[in-house]
């Protein structure tokens, strides 16, 4: 006897895989004889039909990571950015510096080492540190 059909009509009802379907093998006859998603749902109230758990790993939820706030980076072109502009500006800044006699050709070439190591977050801080160099 080929339930095929009736199968596939429990799977579409039940809303599960026709891998899943079982028929009790005592009524069959009466499975044979369901026309309609009503009927499929009496016998599975009656227990004629019943549904297999699912296997594998699928029915083991999931844990849900997150990213916290510490772990988020900036993409890497931002950051490149973010670099070449503190950078340039700081640069611009000390090559000043020199043309106005403040620092020595030495002094410079260590600034710029500095600058190039990303030591100094901002021109304020690049500021403080030649205040503190030339006390």
């Amino acid at each position: 006897m080929n339930l095929a059909k009736k199968k596939e009509l429990a799977a579409r009802t039940l809303k599960v895989g026709k891998e899943r379907i079982v028929f009790l093998q005592s009524r069959l006859n009466e499975i044979k004889e369901a026309l309609t998603k009503q009927d499929i749902r009496d016998l599975v109230k009656e227990g004629a039909i019943s549904v297999k758990e699912v296997c594998g790993r699928r029915k083991h939820k999931k844990k849900k990571r997150r990213k916290s706030p510490g772990n988020i980076r900036k993409k890497v072109n931002k950051r490149k950015q973010e670099y070449v502009k503190l950078v340039r500006k700081l640069r611009g800044y000390v090559s000043e510096l020199r043309k106005q006699g403040v620092l020595s050709r030495e002094e410079v070439l260590d600034i710029r080492k500095k600058i190039r190591n990303k030591i100094f977050r901002s021109k304020a801080h690049l500021k403080r540190y030649i205040e503190e160099m030339k006390k």
